[in-house]
């Protein structure tokens, strides 16, 4: 049987195991990591991601997308409402350009369960396109004994280049803030823990109409940000866990915040910012450091994944460089300029 040769033989496991839009900065893609982290925290945000990974090997491996999530009558519900996500994310990768692009709309819903949390559900659905160009594959046939020669015919066809998903998640997340007024607020401790199931519907999977099934994807996350008052700084731990037929992927990490300002607690003028340092380890695969800049209702956080796999002698350690902005708006934000930083109030 012949064999699909790409420029990079040994990232066709990565195409194999990796199949879905995979970004290493997992807390700046909430949507895309569980429909139910949605309007949890915020009653608007926006996030928009990009990556660039595997240029040292091949063609590289970029994706990007953006993410937007709106409450729905947040303001006139004390115990519950509901929020509504829209994520669009296009990946392409490698030689061949085998690319996606990824539509999801999800849906939650948030009962508060106490003053400090808050339990949300939520599914989502849309479509994921996909793409591959067969005339940049490279066959085993086109070789002439030494080189690749591209005049040769391969003698090889591919059924389709483009096909069309329809797909489904859903899950789960508790969410608890002491404080979740301002972007870098510190006085309290704030952490989401969740799961999620991807592809449950197992759509179809395959450039040459076999009928094969995407394996359906569970995940299990939990991030925190814990401040020490009267110090002005808040550690930052995060961690990840998804596993999808014989694959799984471990990500741990941390980030060291250190609060610049805080809010001007009656005037506003000042605005909150605060910076922070740290590093993942996405296990058996890279380390990852990363660096978050936070101002106001905005930050922007930028990591390099260095690679560690058996690939390193390929890479030279280099991987993936990842970039992520994001905007949000809190409960009831600018309403009460007045209110301490230390001291929100909750709607």
């Amino acid at each position: 049987m012949k064999k699909i040769i790409l420029t990079s033989i040994i990232l066709l496991p990565l195409l194999t195991k990796a199949q879905d839009i995979h970004f290493s900065q997992f807390n700046e893609t909430p949507v895309l990591l569980n429909p139910a982290m949605s309007c949890t925290a915020f009653d608007t945000r926006i996030i928009a991601n990009y990556r660039n990974q595997w240029a040292s090997v091949t063609s590289p491996f970029q994706t990007y997308g953006i993410s937007i999530e709106k409450t729905i009558k947040h303001l006139k519900l004390k115990k519950a409402y509901t929020g509504l996500a829209l994520s669009i994310y296009k990946d392409k990768a490698g030689d061949a350009g085998l690319g996606a692009i990824l539509v999801n709309l999800g849906f939650n819903a948030v009962v508060k369960t106490s003053a400090h949390g808050k339990f949300s559900a939520g599914i989502g659905g849309g479509i994921n396109y996909r793409t591959i160009d067969p005339s940049k594959l490279q066959w085993e046939s086109q070789y002439n004994g030494s080189t690749y020669d591209a005049a040769i015919a391969s003698g090889e066809k591919t059924p389709t280049n483009s096909f069309i998903q329809g797909d489904l998640v859903a899950g789960i997340v508790y969410h608890y803030a002491k404080s979740e007024r301002y972007i870098s607020a510190n006085d309290g401790t704030k952490f989401d823990i969740g799961a999620s199931v991807f592809h449950y519907n197992m759509p179809k999977y395959s450039y040459a109409l076999s009928g094969d099934k995407q394996f359906v994807k569970y995940a299990v996350h939990g991030n925190f940000d814990i401040g020490i008052q009267n110090a002005g700084i808040a550690i930052v731990p995060s961690a990840l866990y998804m596993r999808q037929g014989p694959s799984q992927e471990i990500n741990i990490g941390c980030l060291f915040k250190y609060i610049i300002q805080d809010q001007s607690v009656y005037t506003g003028i000042k605005k909150a910012s605060s910076i922070a340092l740290g590093a993942y380890y996405r296990v058996g695969d890279a380390i990852i450091p990363a660096l978050q800049f936070q101002y106001d209702k905005y930050a922007f956080c930028v990591s390099y994944d260095l690679n560690t796999s058996q690939l390193t002698g390929a890479s030279k350690a280099k991987g993936g460089l990842e970039f992520s902005l994001k905007f949000n708006t809190s409960p009831g934000y600018g309403k009460a300029l007045g209110a301490s930083i230390n001291r929100p109030t909750y709607k």
